[in-house]
Order: structure tokens, then sequence, then C-alpha cells
């Protein structure tokens, strides 16, 4: 027999089963040491090594070419997704990507105030909650090059890309509002994954995170507020139209109503002082809000956008293609008489989102 090659991999025990099981899949000759190291972490030994991947997103297009959207499980009825459509329909991680320079622009933005919080830990336990594809990993292991990061999400689709981006960063399937980590982290990192969760639960599960945060860890997430914004309201305008191929598919709900916990559209996120309230007990929380203004080609660009987030729960719901084509074509026709076309016949996606870091006390 021959004998392997051995290196050092540091990270929790709880992963060191995931580990054996790709190494075994990849057919290596694994040998595992193990030595108790610190509190959280054990050194493992195993027979490959491949490089983390920290490349960034494609900055040379407001339109980056395809190549796959976040998220995780939101709750009792939702698959990360929050539709009423059989669970066999997941997210589409090359849909999502389409976008991904625009996407990850806020991940930038939540890293830049998180930074600071974490200057003397060498080693950070991060947790990227709703990791998507990837793109959110990949820039907090740019950020944090000798972090301990666990990637979580609720969709397959979603997991699969990440794991072939970042194949030695451990990721793990789970649904964010009842998600507890192994241990206490030094951040708890989201982009874009609680406002999926209904009005309920969202605050409830943010203060459950961050409560069991041990002092000085850091919760840090962002989220789209933009119920109000033509891109979102005209979903729900849409989809009620009387006498159309998919009236049929939304007869059994009710759109726009906020007591239907089985419609299709999100719940608007609290304003920004009920995240304070909730959070400032526990320790000192900074807040903004940001409007982002996306360069667009067109209104069939907008709806490729949300095709890979907000739209999902509504194009799940109907069943029949033709219809499902009807029902985006008369979308598109309605968001051109809210976009107007710029000087150079682009539009520009007003997409605003609201940005916390709390640091327990």
């Amino acid at each position: 027999m021959t004998s392997p090659t051995h290196l050092l991999l540091r990270g929790r025990p709880s992963h060191l089963p995931r580990l054996l099981h790709r190494a075994q899949q990849s057919q290596k000759v694994v040998v595992v040491a193990a030595a108790a190291r610190e509190q959280a972490y054990s050194p493992y030994i195993i027979s490959s090594r491949r490089s983390i991947s920290t490349s960034q997103p494609n900055p040379s297009s407001s339109l980056p070419r395809p190549i796959g959207t976040p998220i995780l499980s939101l709750g009792p009825n939702h698959s990360r997704t929050m539709s009423t459509a059989p669970p066999s329909k997941d997210w589409s991680a090359a849909q999502y990507l389409l976008y991904t320079t625009e996407r990850t622009r806020p991940v930038h933005d939540l890293i830049a105030q998180v930074r600071p919080h974490l200057t003397s830990h060498q080693a950070p336990v991060i947790y990227d909650l709703g990791c998507g594809p990837g793109n959110s990993t990949s820039a907090l292991l740019s950020a944090f090059p000798g972090a301990q990061i666990t990637g979580v999400d609720s969709s397959s689709d979603m997991l699969k890309k990440a794991r072939k981006e970042l194949p030695d960063v451990p990721f793990t399937q789970a649904d964010v509002s009842s998600f507890s980590p192994d241990s206490s982290p030094d951040l708890l990192f989201s982009n874009a994954v609680f406002h999926w969760l209904r009005t309920p639960q969202r605050l409830a599960t943010l203060t459950r995170l961050f409560s069991d945060l041990r002092p000085g860890g850091v919760l840090a997430f962002q989220m789209p507020d933009n119920y109000t914004e033509p891109s979102h309201t005209l979903m729900r305008t849409v989809a009620l139209r009387k006498d159309t191929p998919w009236e049929r598919y939304f007869s059994d709900t009710a759109v726009g109503e906020l007591t239907d916990k089985q419609r299709p559209d999100l719940d608007p996120i609290e304003p920004a002082s009920a995240y304070y309230n909730a959070l400032s007990a526990l320790g000192a929380v900074n807040l903004w809000r940001t409007t982002y203004s996306h360069v667009l080609t067109d209104a069939k660009a907008i709806v490729e956008w949300v095709k890979g987030s907000g739209l999902q729960p509504f194009l799940q719901r109907i069943g029949d293609e033709d219809a499902r084509k009807a029902f985006l074509a008369k979308y598109e026709e309605a968001l051109r008489g809210e976009y107007p076309v710029m000087a150079d016949g682009r539009v520009l996606l007003q997409y605003p989102r609201l940005f916390v870091v709390a640091v327990r006390g």
C-alpha cells in the first residue's frame, strides 16, 4: 500500500465526518490523527490539499456573465424560497449569479464595518448564513484569510455551486430560523436572508442568534427593503390580474394580504427602530440604510434580476410554462412604465437595503 501524502487541516470536530466523506469520494487514502487544540478546534491529518479560492466577483460589467442566488430556508412553510411550490423546486444558482457583481456589493460594504471588530482575531470563527452560491463566503475568505468559515444555506443547488467553487470550505444545509452554530462564533454574517422570514419569526430569530453569542461576538446582516419598490409591487399587481392564464395558480392565496402566510410575496421588513430596540438590550448596535442604483440594460434585465430572488415564489406557483411566459411578459411590460429609460438607453434599478452590525455586550 502506498503511503499517503499528509497535510494538517484545522477545523471544528463536527466537520470531520464531512471531510472524511469528501476524501473517500475522491478515492484518496485518509489517515486521521487528532490532538485537542484550544477549545473549539482539532487538527486532522488528511491526504490531499486544495487551495481556497478568494477570487472576487467580476467588476467589469453591469451585466455579469451567466454563472449561478443565495439562501437558506426560512421557516415552517418555506424552503428558503418561502414558496408553496412543490419541494422539488429549488433556487437556481446560475440565475442568481447573472448579477453577482451587483449582489456582492453590499457584502463588501457590510464586511467593511465588521472588520474593525475582528482585528484581534487571527483565526475568527465565522458562519455565513444564507451563503448561496458562495459569493459572500469568498468575500469573507478574502477579508479574513485565517478564518474558520462555515457556509449555511437551505438550497441544494446553491450549496452545490458553493462547494464546487470553494471545495475546502465546509457547507451545511439548514434552516436559518432554527439553526444554531456548533460553538459560539466570533461572527454571524448574513447577506440578504432574513427578509425571507415572516414578520413574527424575523426579530425572534435574530434576537436568539445574537443572545447566544459570547461577549464581543458580532452579528452582521443586511436585507433588501424593497417591498414598496415598483419591482416588487408589480409582482403582486400582475399576479392579481383577472382573466389571465396564471389567475388560477393564485386562487388559493391572498397575494398582498399580510395575514395570509401562504402567499408568495414577502413580508415588508420592520423599520430600523425595531431592530435597534430588539438588539440594543444585548449589545451595541450600528444601523444604516443604503439605496443602490443599479445600471441595467432595460426592463427585461430587471426581470432577470428578480427571477433570481423575489420573483421565484410567484413563478414556482405557476405550473404551466405558457402561463409562466405570459406572466413574465406582462410583468416586464408593467416595469417599462415604472422605470424610465436613461439618456444612454439603460434603466436604473433602485434597490434599498438595511444594514445592521451588532456587537454582543
